[in-house]
């Protein structure tokens, strides 16, 4: 019983590391990044979410799970490099770190996320996870031979054991890829961290930096604190979002886009299963931060794996691991049936992918969205004196 939340936060660390780290890297590497800075950025954000982990539940004696934002990685690949590279793009995560920081110190910011209307965040985030979902289907026609077994094996552990399924995949995956690949012979798989100087380009910030953050909150921050709602606790928001902003600040020049509280994993530590006493569940989190750390130095290997196999396959596992997410983002988009013309709007165009004044497409989407909302509103509030 005593060793139960430590093989908890055991299997929490696996799970979150193994079902999203192909995300992470394809996402850094899609926001220019080389192979040293992608290895370097998913090893710095092992290490910053072990720490913060470490600290709050420690401090606070509740399960806060870390992890880095997958929805935002995800973001990345949607949205490309940008015009000043990678430079620009860890300029991007720092200010993504600074708004966490002031939400969280700052009550009115966090009022104000608020108001954006839930269909139109979850049909931003939709629109964004889209194409990278796409990417099993594309990969089952142009490697078949790798990804028919991968998504195979997904779909039936996930019959079982739905939290192995995308691991299991990536295992298959990567059987499949050493059978098949050049070897890794001359390829670096010791971690390191890599310095990459910020670059703080406007367009960058606005196109990058702000749809990372709100993606963030929406997909991250308060469904996690909302997972640990369930299970009874009440997450500390100002001390949490302070430290893992300033946790996302630290992470960026090393190539690290976003430390955040854990959403899918967070029931791993948080549940029964980690510990029939609700008031030892925290060592579960705790093991799980640093069990992430730990793994962190496989960051050199886990590039290496991507480095290796076609980018299709790769891509095709990292969506089966947001195909949940989608699910659950179109689900609250169309909820409410006043509001599913403005998140179809929202969600059509950040799902086309197409900047304009070198800003990226999830903040038009969202531009979009909101705009589609006051209209509404406004055509609705003139129809009443009419009705009458």
């Amino acid at each position: 019983m005593r060793l139960q939340p430590v093989l908890a936060g055991v299997v929490a660390a696996l799970v979150g590391f193994a079902s999203s780290f192909a995300v992470v890297l394809a996402g850094l590497r899609a926001a220019g990044a080389d192979d040293r800075q992608a290895a370097s950025g998913l090893l710095v954000l092992c290490l910053t979410t072990g720490l913060v982990a470490l600290v709050l539940g420690l401090r606070h004696r509740i399960p806060i799970s870390i992890a880095w934002s997958t929805p935002g990685a995800a973001l990345l690949l949607s949205t490309g490099p940008p015009s000043g590279g990678f430079p620009a793009a860890v300029g991007a995560f720092a200010v993504c770190g600074l708004l966490v920081v002031v939400a969280g110190l700052v009550p009115t910011v966090g009022r104000l996320i608020g108001l954006i209307p839930v269909p139109i965040a979850a049909a931003m985030l939709a629109g964004v996870l889209l194409e990278l979902c796409l990417a099993p289907v594309r990969a089952l026609a142009e490697v078949p031979l790798l990804a028919g077994p991968a998504i195979v094996v997904w779909a039936l552990v996930g019959r079982f054991a739905r939290a192995w399924a995308v691991p299991a995949a990536l295992a298959v995956a990567a059987i499949a890829i050493a059978l098949t690949g050049p070897g890794l012979a001359g390829v670096a798989i010791a971690p390191e961290l890599v310095w990459t100087t910020p670059a703080f380009d406007p367009a960058t910030v606005v196109g990058v930096g702000l749809p990372l953050f709100l993606v963030t909150m929406a997909a991250q921050n308060v469904p996690g604190a909302a997972v640990l709602a369930q299970y009874g606790y009440r997450v500390p928001m100002r001390p949490a979002l302070t430290a893992t902003g300033l946790a996302t600040i630290a992470c960026a020049p090393f190539g690290g886009h976003a430390v955040n509280l854990a959403a899918i994993s967070a029931a791993l530590a948080a549940g029964p299963d980690a510990h029939p006493d609700p008031q030892r569940r925290w060592i579960a989190s705790v093991t799980a931060g640093l069990g992430l750390a730990v793994l962190g130095l496989g960051a050199g290997l886990a590039t290496a794996l991507l480095v290796l196999s076609p980018p299709v396959l790769i891509e095709g596992v990292a969506g089966l691991a947001l195909l949940g997410a989608l699910g659950g983002a179109l689900s609250s988009a169309v909820a409410e049936s006043d509001g599913r013309e403005a998140a179809a709007v929202t969600f059509v165009v950040t799902a086309a992918g197409v900047g304009f004044l070198g800003i990226g497409a999830a903040f038009w989407g969202l531009v979009a969205g909101a705009a589609m909302t006051l209209l509404n509103r406004r055509r609705s509030r003139a129809q009443v004196p009419a009705a009458r």
